[in-house]
């Protein structure tokens, strides 16, 4: 899904009831992507965040569905991490609507995986 731009279903990914402190890096090269401090329930059924981590996720258009929309990507691999709309809670008003699978987390406490190439 990483690489081929695809979605799991919703409701699929565990991490949708990830309540702890901690990272969630890409889970191809494990570049810290989203502080748990940013994830929000958004019943859509995929992770949510309202702000990435500065410098982690890069943007293209997307017209896969016709009408265009923000893709996100981890910007050290290029892996497709999801799509971010601007119907977010405050103080962004974005949500960055994750693929469940695209991620790893990472508790606090616990040490980052070493990245990988």
């Amino acid at each position: 899904m990483l690489f081929k731009e695809g979605t799991e279903p919703p409701g699929s990914s565990g991490l949708n009831q990830e309540k702890r402190k901690g990272t969630f890096v890409c889970a191809a090269c494990y570049q810290p992507l989203f502080e748990s401090s940013s994830k929000y329930e958004s019943g859509t059924g995929w992770p949510s965040f309202y702000t990435p981590i500065e410098g982690s996720l890069g943007t293209s258009r997307d017209f896969k569905l016709l009408l265009p929309r923000t893709e996100y990507h981890c910007t050290r691999c290029g892996g497709h991490q999801g799509h971010v709309f601007p119907d977010g809670p405050e103080p962004t008003g974005e949500r960055y609507c994750n693929n469940g699978v695209a991620l790893r987390f990472v508790p606090e406490g616990e040490p980052l995986p070493e990245l990988r190439s």
